[in-house]
């Protein structure tokens, strides 16, 4: 296969690249607008492979999509192009409209007409798979509920309404153009090369920096954490196996609260970096957890979400191979490791791709 991969240099879209390219025999085209959160460097393991090629484009610029789809054919899209950053979507929602509702709207007509000129043969193996987020669903109210993927969407936040649109109209192409359209929708990731805003790496750096480590209201809203290399698997199996029209909900199977996981992360730090200026064993008093500081509750915060991954597991086979405490161990243990990739990213280096930069690698 030759799959159309957006937002390919983001955290997931770049895990489920290097997926593809180390496991498959298929052919990866990433398209990227090269935003603050994408980072060619996550690429580097497989950006000189001839199954891979690079297009510096906006979903937005219909006209390139359109470039796009004549010049390199593919067989599938995987559509994992979005702004996600809770916070950034309440200070300034309109390039969340933008971004996940014009650009999946533009992404859809350019891949349906593409696909409307496809040799029958072809026309039947596309697929379109829109990847989302358990945050469409809402709040959940009792202790055991699960999201499943039949749970009526109730967003909270600009970002979280936004990708419920996107689903909306993923859907709506399906129902009227017969468009063959496929939806997951996950649960919170985590893992290497993720951009150090969110909460995973942002606790890990700042506590080797001495920085605070800074909590959401008392910490008790709970996630359920997906191993981002776990998720890629997921995300293959659904666009080879899944059923057009369908949707998969993708969880971890590992509801934490967010004090949890800081407080796991700090141990995990006492036990990699003894000799760091800020753990007990160097002298700090209180070590990594005394850096903790709970800051005010951002507006309209869910406290709970969880996933019922049953159907996926069921239907195609996929559970997730990492638990918490394997998974949160090769995050901090990555991220010790990978003290360039870290630097670039924190001193800004890492966006010279975004200097007018065009195609890279090999065309497919």
């Amino acid at each position: 296969m030759k799959i159309l991969v957006t937002g390919g240099a983001g955290f997931i879209g770049s895990a489920v690249i290097r997926h593809i390219i180390d496991n498959t025999k298929d052919s990866v085209i990433n398209i990227d607008k090269l935003t603050y959160a994408g980072n060619l460097e996550s690429l580097t393991v497989v950006s000189g492979n001839e199954r891979y090629a690079f297009e510096k484009v906006d979903i937005c610029n219909a006209e390139e999509l359109k470039r796009v789809f004549e010049t390199h054919q593919p067989d599938a899209v995987m559509h994992l192009a979005a702004e996600s950053h809770v916070d950034r979507s309440i200070d300034g929602p309109a390039e969340f409209i933008q971004t996940n509702i014009v650009g999946t709207y533009n992404l859809l007509e350019a891949a349906r007409a593409y696909w409307n000129k496809l040799p029958e043969d072809k026309k039947s193996i596309f697929r379109f798979h829109h990847i989302s987020t358990d945050e469409v669903y809402g709040d959940l109210e009792g202790p055991t509920d699960l999201f499943t993927e039949e749970t009526p969407y109730a967003p909270s936040s600009p970002y979280s309404v936004s990708k419920a649109s996107s689903d909306h109209l993923v859907r709506a192409w399906l129902r009227t153009y017969g468009f063959p359209t496929v939806i997951t929708n996950c649960s919170n990731n985590y893992g290497p090369h993720h951009f150090p805003e969110k909460l995973i790496p942002l606790v890990i750096l700042n506590a080797l920096e001495g920085k605070n480590l800074p909590i959401y209201g008392k910490g008790n809203q709970i996630r359920d954490w997906l191993y981002v290399e776990d998720h890629a698997r997921a995300l293959y199996k659904v666009v080879t196996e899944g059923v057009i029209g369908e949707t998969y909900n993708i969880g971890g199977h590992n509801e934490k609260q967010n004090i949890e996981v800081v407080n796991t992360i700090c141990d995990l730090l006492e036990e990699l970096v003894p000799d760091n200026k800020h753990s007990q064993s160097s002298g700090s008093n209180s070590g990594f957890k005394g850096l903790i500081t709970y800051v005010k509750d951002r507006p309209g915060h869910d406290i709970r979400y969880a996933i019922d991954a049953s159907k996926i597991e069921k239907e195609l086979g996929w559970r997730p191979e990492e638990s918490f405490e394997t998974g949160i161990r090769k995050t901090v243990e990555w991220y010790l490791a990978n003290n360039e990739w870290v630097a670039n990213v924190q001193d800004g280096s890492y966006q010279r791709e975004r200097l007018g930069q065009g195609q890279l690698g090999e065309n497919v």
